[in-house]
């Protein structure tokens, strides 16, 4: 994988009097968690292949607040988003992507009611579009005939229905989509949303992401595919508890096309 990466800020862009197609909304973990951060640059691959006008905040970029608000901590919350907000506004910026489904519902759905209204799209929907626009092609590659499971996070599918994007993907890349007993509406949670990711279990006889990958083990994929460096992390770890890393991969939507296409 070549490190030239093309990141423009959009304080850079702004310099030079243009204005980003989309801003590529990062995230704290596909910007500080080591193994986040390699979705991120299969994304921005992705961006830079097809000539994606797109620009990220950099260190103007503060946490959306979710884990705050989920925490239970509403003021914390409120200060974050409006600071967020005054960044957005003042770079008069229209539509936003990201790859965490926790900045993606905090921007879509709780930003309006301060004032930030933006287009927020998850990265798996934006690459779709790119898709159907004939912007990208995706082939096999060393995907095909893979088994492929996807698992729903919590923010992306039953809180905004965003189910048949990435599965359409993964049916791109020539493999074989194997969905577990509990998917799409129907889907478990990782054991990471509502700031769980942050802090040991409580007590209990089994840990949710343990319970998860035992759906994930039962049909024997090659991959499991998310679409949330949260969901990632807890799977990751689950596989590993299980032994299995030699078998099972976990891996982004983003990183599956990226890899596919080698790019």
């Amino acid at each position: 994988m070549s490190e030239n990466l093309i990141v423009p800020t959009m304080a850079e862009m702004m310099a030079k009097g243009e204005q980003p197609d989309v801003l590529f909304w990062v995230g704290c973990s596909g910007s500080f968690d080591d193994r986040a951060k390699k979705i991120t640059k299969a994304f921005v691959k992705i961006l830079n292949k097809t000539d994606v006008k797109f620009a990220v905040l950099g260190a103007e970029e503060g946490c959306t607040g979710d884990p705050a608000k989920r925490a239970g901590n509403e003021f914390l919350f409120q200060m974050q988003a409006m600071m967020n907000i005054q960044v957005l506004d003042g770079y008069e910026i229209k539509k936003i992507v990201t790859a965490c489904p926790h900045c993606f519902n905090t921007l879509k759905n709780e930003y309006p009611g301060l004032g930030g209204k933006y287009e927020v799209v998850h990265h798996t929907q934006f690459l779709k579009s790119l898709l159907d626009e004939g912007k990208l092609s995706i082939e096999g590659g060393k995907f095909k005939g893979k088994r492929i499971t996807f698992h729903d996070p919590c923010y992306l599918g039953r809180a905004n229905k965003v189910y048949e994007a990435p599965r359409e993907l993964i049916r791109k890349l020539d493999a074989e989509l194997v969905e577990m007993k509990r998917s799409r509406a129907n889907g478990l949670c990782c054991g990471a949303g509502g700031a769980q990711m942050f802090k040991e279990p409580e007590k209990g006889n089994k840990d949710i992401n343990m319970e998860r990958t035992e759906d994930v083990m039962e049909v024997k994929p090659d991959i499991v595919a998310a679409g949330c460096p949260f969901c990632n992390t807890m799977l990751t770890d689950g596989v590993k508890f299980n032994h299995k890393q030699e078998e099972i991969e976990v891996l982004d939507i983003a990183e599956l096309i990226a890899n596919a296409e080698d790019l």
